[in-house]
């Protein structure tokens, strides 16, 4: 996988990225979409098979937990990684904020809500497929600089500010920022990794290669 990234030409890697990235650009309710959950996604994610369900199921039940009062007037999305919910998006005042924000926290299996919703007009699709760009960006970056994973750190963009998720060492968070703040188009990098010694980062690797050979 990754040798075939590589040997990609810039644009259609690019065009290959937003096609995995671009979120629900219509409605008012975009469900983010965690990596995913079968063949190497799973096996290289640092997070625990179990986990990377639960936190699929986390996103698939918000649709029922969220009040579709809140859905009608706002447009955010909702992305769960390691059981930890980050709310990004638009809403019309700070009550609703509160609310998304306690709603999010009553779903089943959330360890904690991040919220990051902004009080301000719903944003365009223009804007919003210019985050899907962004994130394209960020990851094909990520690949040309090789100093991680790409499944380690999960980027979602969101008025041009870049919110980064993930189980990694203290060297590839402070990779993963800068790259991500030199890449065009980003406005602000908010960090949300899971920062990790590097003994546990090895355990959890060789962990995950352990489980590779064996299915």
């Amino acid at each position: 996988m990754k040798f075939f990234l590589h040997t990609l030409t810039r644009p259609i890697l690019w065009v290959l990225l937003l096609g995995m990235t671009l979120p629900v650009l219509s409605g008012c309710f975009g469900i983010a979409v965690v990596g995913a959950t079968t063949g190497v996604f799973a096996i290289t994610d640092r997070r625990s098979l179990g986990t990377q369900t639960e936190d699929s199921a986390i996103e698939f039940k918000a649709g029922s937990y969220i009040s579709q009062s809140v859905k009608d007037v706002s447009h955010f999305n909702l992305t769960s990684y390691n059981r930890r919910v980050l709310l990004t998006g638009e809403v019309p005042n700070e009550s609703i904020k509160t609310q998304l924000g306690n709603e999010a926290a009553r779903i089943e299996n959330v360890l904690g809500v991040m919220n990051e919703l902004v009080v301000a007009s719903n944003s365009s699709l223009t804007a919003r497929a210019n985050d899907s760009l962004i994130t394209s960006k960020v990851k094909a970056r990520f690949i040309d600089a090789n100093e991680f994973s790409l499944h380690h750190v999960k980027v979602v963009t969101e008025a041009s500010t870049v919110f980064l998720l993930g189980i990694v060492s203290s060297k590839e968070a402070a990779a993963a920022i800068q790259i991500a703040r030199t890449t065009s188009g980003v406005r602000k990098i908010v960090n949300r990794m899971m920062v990790e010694s590097d003994a546990e980062i090895e355990r959890i690797d060789k962990s995950l290669a352990n489980s590779a050979k064996t299915n």
